[in-house]
Order: C-alpha cells, then sequence, then structure tokens
C-alpha cells in the first residue's frame, strides 16, 4: 500500500517528474444567515490557488465536481460515474503519482485521500499542506490551474468505506464498534449550539478531534501521540471505527491517522451531524 503521507522535502524531489499529479484541494466554508438550509457556504479555493500554488498543480473543486449536489447536505459523495469522469478530466488515474494538499487545514486534501481510496487508487497527502511548503520557502507558481492530459479514470471500488445513518444507528450500542467524533469536544459534549442543528452527538460515541491530531506547523502529529489519543478513547484494531464530523470532512483526518496506525476495519459517516442533528427520529446525547 502507498504510504498516505508525503513530506514537503519528498514532493520537492519529485516535482519535474512527469508521472505526478499534484491537486490543491482547497475549500473555504463561508457562514450563511440564521435558519438557512445548510450550515456554511463551501467556496472553492480557486482564488487563493492562483494567488499561490506548488509549481504544476491543478485545483479541485470539492462542491463544484466532486460531490452529490443534488444531496440536502454538502460533500456529499457522488456516484463513481461522476467521480471517474471528474478524476479523469484532471489527469488522475491509477498509472500516476497522485498527490492532494490543501490551505489552512489538511482535512480537504484528507477528503479527497480517502474518496480515491473507496474508488480503488491509494494517493498521498502532504504533510502540513501548502502552509508548510510556504513556511520553508519552496517554490510557488502563480495564475490559474493549467491543468494535465485528460485520462480514463478505472474506479475499482472498494466497499464499506463509506455508511450512512441506518447502518450507524444500528451499531450504537454494539460492542464489536466503537463510534468516533472528529468535531471539538464542546459540540461533542453539546455544550455550544450547534450550526448543524441539535446540539450533542451520536449516542455512546467517543470524541478525537481532528485538530487535536495537527501541530502548530500544520503537519500531522506523530503516530505515538495518536496511538494515545485514539486508545485512550477505546478505539483499539479489533474494533470495527465509524468516524464521523459535521459534514463528513475533519473525520477523514481522524481515518488517515487510523490507517497509518494500521487500523483496517474503518469506515466514514458520510452525512455526519448534518444530516444526524437535523433527524428528530435519530437519538442524540449531550453532557
Amino acid at each position: 500500500m502507498t504510504q498516505p503521507l508525503i513530506t514537503t522535502a519528498q514532493l520537492a524531489a519529485h516535482l519535474g517528474d512527469p508521472n505526478l499529479r499534484n491537486y490543491d484541494c482547497t475549500t473555504y466554508n463561508e457562514p450563511v444567515p440564521p435558519g438557512s438550509d445548510v450550515p456554511y457556504r463551501a467556496v472553492p479555493g480557486d482564488k487563493t490557488f492562483a494567488a499561490g500554488h506548488i509549481p504544476g498543480a491543478d485545483f479541485l473543486d470539492l462542491q463544484g465536481e466532486f460531490s452529490d449536489t443534488s444531496a440536502q447536505q454538502l460533500f456529499m459523495m457522488a456516484g463513481v460515474p461522476q467521480l471517474g469522469a471528474a478524476f479523469g478530466r484532471h489527469g488522475a488515474d491509477a498509472s500516476k503519482t497522485i498527490v492532494l494538499y490543501s490551505i489552512g487545514t489538511m482535512m480537504w486534501s484528507t477528503r479527497f485521500w480517502w474518496m480515491l481510496r473507496s474508488l480503488g487508487l491509494d494517493a498521498q497527502v502532504l504533510d502540513g499542506g501548502f502552509d508548510k511548503w510556504k513556511d520553508e520557502g519552496r517554490p510557488v507558481e502563480t495564475g490559474a490551474p493549467k491543468g494535465y492530459p485528460a485520462t480514463t479514470f478505472k474506479a475499482a471500488p472498494r466497499a464499506g468505506l463509506f455508511v450512512d445513518k441506518t447502518t450507524v444507528k444500528a451499531r450504537i450500542g454494539d460492542s464489536s464498534t466503537v463510534i468516533v467524533n472528529a468535531l471539538g469536544p464542546q459540540f461533542h459534549q453539546g455544550l455550544e449550539p450547534s450550526r448543524y442543528g441539535r446540539p450533542g452527538r451520536v449516542p455512546g460515541s467517543v470524541n478525537v478531534p481532528a485538530a487535536t491530531l495537527a501541530k502548530a506547523d500544520k503537519t500531522l502529529t506523530t503516530l505515538a501521540d495518536a496511538e494515545a489519543k485514539f486508545a485512550a478513547q477505546g478505539v483499539t484494531r479489533d474494533k470495527n471505527v465509524i468516524c464521523y464530523c459535521g459534514g463528513g470532512i475533519s473525520a477523514t483526518i481522524d481515518l488517515l491517522m487510523l490507517t497509518q496506525l494500521g487500523y483496517d476495519k474503518l469506515t466514514l459517516y458520510d452525512a455526519s451531524m448534518g444530516e444526524w442533528a437535523r433527524d428528530p427520529a435519530l437519538p442524540i446525547e449531550t453532557d
């Protein structure tokens, strides 16, 4: 299996590789008026891409091209035909070395990593993202994306990497499963109002916030530290692990760390609290 993380030094050494496909995956969540049907507005990071990006990179618009725009929730996983066509337009396929990065937080690149993984392709995420790349004084290019030659993306879907609310509800109280909330503790405990709907968490879920898995320089924490954080919440290798967050984005940081640690029974509740908190038929728990 391809290692899910790549360092800035490793990427810099391969910038001239004709087989490299490097993608900026940045999205920004902007506030919406109270009472809106969505918790935030998804804005693609094309402007910050134009202002500066890793030389040769292309830009991927998560909500615009790579999500099910007919769904009520933002960022819902699209069908294989849509995703295959979109990745093919951007020159991605199994014969290429695919590196994903984002600005501000790695969660946008880890989301694409998990999506590609579900389609049978093991990509790599740039540890620390564009922030670390810039901080190190590495080369930066400006302007609109030039893109890569189109390919035919042949998906080899892996089952079970995404689950829905029915599966999550059925696993509550199941001793073979641990459900992990990647949101901050104040939201996990229901101590603050939630932009997703009812405050609180999926009953019985434990809390390993994605934010606690990153260091000040935006790189991910050490494997030993991550292992300790998950173990403290009862996340062990014999368990089936379901991760969730607000919109199925930051939870993919948890999933990447767990993959690095050798866990293999992993899945993502795609709609997460954006669906769960708004459905009065689903149970919710607070402290």
